[in-house]
């Protein structure tokens, strides 16, 4: 099952550091029955998109995480896309969260497909968008508009063997 897998650089780093991502349990998003059963009218690449977009609203979240326990992370979001046995993924039950899965066990690097990082100009977006998450959570549509812009950019594709150029371009920002 292909999961999209929610980071921030710093995550990526350790796990290009130690070889896997984790620990387990890991928060994920996928094609689940739910998703799929919402969503009737798309295909699997429509369906997939809607995972990756779910994990990069949670990566947004994770980027704030990591900022309030003082976390030095360059505002930029990351999703790991890795393709894992079906087994370890559990899918949410809740609703309002048709794509998220939960992962029973750490994922190696090695089932890692690809990575999906914003680019250097979304840097503003991403970082006034971490700071408005509190009010657009308590509803305010000014800090929902700003999360939604941020949310406007493309994240980038990257293949495995380039997490090295990513995380090197990173620390020249």
């Amino acid at each position: 099952m292909r999961v999209y897998l929610p980071c921030t650089i710093p995550a990526l780093a350790r796990a290009a550091e130690t070889g896997e991502v984790g620990p387990a349990p890991l928060t994920g998003f996928a094609v689940t029955p739910s998703l799929t059963e919402w969503y009737a009218s798309g295909d699997t690449e429509e369906l997939e998109y809607v995972a990756l977009t779910e994990a990069a609203r949670a990566s947004l979240r994770m980027l704030a995480a990591d900022r309030a326990d003082g976390v030095v992370a360059p505002g930029r979001r990351v999703v790991i896309a890795a393709d894992v046995p079906d087994d370890i993924v559990v899918a949410g039950a809740a609703l309002e969260e048709r794509a998220r899965v939960r992962l029973r066990e750490a994922v190696p690097m090695a089932k890692v497909a690809a990575v999906h990082v914003d680019d250097r100009f979304a840097a503003r977006d991403i970082e006034e968008a971490v700071v408005a998450l509190p009010a657009a959570d308590q509803g305010d549509d000014d800090a929902k508009f700003t999360v939604d812009g941020a949310e406007a950019h493309e994240l980038l594709w990257y293949a495995t063997q380039e997490i090295p150029d990513i995380l090197e371009d990173v620390r020249h920002d």
